[in-house]
């Protein structure tokens, strides 16, 4: 019998994908084809949750299959993102023309992710003090041994490092084994490789131009090539939204979710708080809000859906380049940097809560000016070298909580509600990514009005 309910589950489930593939090649917008397969993604999860109970044989073999199609996209996703990091950083010195807006461009972009980081961090301490989390009493129960004992163990491999260490090793070592994602620090590994290339490359000009012009053009094809497949895999975004949305709805547990709701609560309070501060900049950049949300929201659901900016990075340099405006060079910096530097979610305001809400436990008034200012710091500058990928957040929580001497308890009670966390997370990252750029292109004056207001269509590749 259940054989037949998880073959029946999986068949309607391809039903919809087929519905969602008629609506493709009848050219229903993209924006359009994102929102059904979100809505029918919700729906399916929920009824097929309410039907079978999440923990049930039938849901988690029929969810197995059904995420094939969501896995399978994050997977070609993740397969474009370190060749898109390093063509996308090389080529964006090939193409800036006037190298001397380099320092420039590189100085706003890291200037508004690490300030908005600093200011995220700060709300997530506002938001544990307004909510009273403070050591924990929000929640009923301990953590499992598993969890404690896999943030130990992480928590003991980072404190054997120190400082200094810690910041060597950002850079690239092996640059096959990071181009091979073998470390925690390999995506700011490959952006500082690439950044070495680009630096390379203009000495190469100055002194060699036209075998500059040789690799210039090089880079240029493969730019293209590489544009092609991206354009090519986020064709799939519909169906990938739906089989993750409806996984995430269907395996997550309602009286886990209840039991640390308060917790869930605070954290999505926080989090849009910081897209409050986001849309603030937005108007005090003269940009139009309800424009601008209108363009990036496919990539936001997206990010949402994942729990990955890393696989993002193609949707994140699409959005700037072809709705938003935002010069090449410009969107290929901020997307890959964000990617390692200044997440606002999962390196901003998870690790400011979580330390917010252990220092009590140890004594620590979390409400002196002391212990905020110090936090502050602390969360922004280890904010370097978080991989944007599932672990981010629980890589910087700890590396806080260690730096901090604080224990790790909590974050194993929260384990088990992070992948709904994670989400709302993944998208504030993502968007500060994009909002970096932005910020960037109107202050080097490299920004298509035309292109954000709809005047002017850039060609997809």
């Amino acid at each position: 019998m259940n054989d037949l309910m998880i073959w029946a589950t999986v068949g309607i489930a391809g039903v919809i994908l087929l519905v969602l593939a008629l609506l493709q090649r009848k050219n229903v917008s993209f924006n359009k084809l994102v929102l059904i397969g979100l809505v029918l993604g919700l729906s399916f999860g929920a009824i097929t949750q309410a039907i079978f109970g999440s923990t049930s044989k039938v849901v988690a073999t029929a969810v197995d299959w059904i995420g094939i199609v969501g896995n399978g996209y994050i997977s070609l996703l993740q397969m474009l993102v370190i060749p898109l990091i390093v063509i996308s950083l090389i080529s964006a010195f090939t193409k800036l023309g006037d190298t001397k807006n380099l320092g420039k461009i590189a100085r706003n972009v890291l200037t508004v992710l690490l300030t908005t980081t600093a200011i995220a961090a700060f709300i997530g301490v506002i938001t544990v003090i307004a909510f009273n989390l403070q050591g924990a009493s929000f929640v009923k129960g301990t953590a499992s041994k598993d969890n404690l004992a896999f943030l130990q163990q992480h928590q003991h491999a980072l404190s054997e490092l120190t400082v200094p260490q810690k910041i060597v090793s950002f850079l690239p070592q092996n640059i096959f084994e990071d181009l091979a994602g073998t470390r925690a620090t390999s995506t700011i590994a490959v952006v500082i490789f690439s950044l070495i290339v680009g630096l390379a490359y203009i000495w190469l000009k100055e002194h060699y131009p036209n075998d500059a012009l040789a690799f210039e053009r090089g880079t240029d094809i493969l730019d293209k090539l590489i544009s092609r497949m991206v354009r090519l895999v986020i064709n799939l975004t519909p169906y990938g939204i739906f089989s993750l949305m409806a996984k995430t709805i269907a395996v997550n547990s309602i009286k886990t979710i209840v039991s640390l709701a308060y917790f869930i609560v605070a954290v999505y309070v926080a989090l849009l708080l910081v897209l409050v501060v986001h849309t603030v900049i937005l108007l005090l950049t003269h940009t139009n809000p309800i424009e601008y949300y209108k363009k990036v929201w496919p990539t936001l659901i997206f990010a949402f859906t994942s729990r990955n900016s890393a696989g993002t990075l193609p949707m994140n340099v699409e959005v700037q380049t072809k709705q938003l405006g935002i010069n090449k060079a410009i969107a290929d910096f901020s997307a890959s940097l964000g990617l390692s530097i200044g997440q606002n979610g999962c390196a901003g305001i998870y690790p400011a809560m979580i330390a917010s809400i252990t220092a009590p436990v140890v004594g620590i008034n979390i409400v002196s000016v002391k212990f905020i200012l110090t936090l502050i710091i602390i969360v922004t500058i280890s904010s370097f070298g978080v991989a944007g990928s599932g672990g981010g957040a629980t890589f910087a929580a700890l590396i806080v909580l260690g730096t901090l001497n604080l224990p790790v308890g909590i974050m194993g009670i929260v384990l088990a509600i992070d992948p709904i966390i994670d989400m709302g997370r993944t998208l504030v990252n993502v968007n500060d990514s994009i909002l970096a750029g932005l910020v960037t292109a109107k202050r080097s004056d490299m920004f298509n009005e035309d292109v954000f207001n709809g005047k002017e269509k850039i060609e997809q590749a």
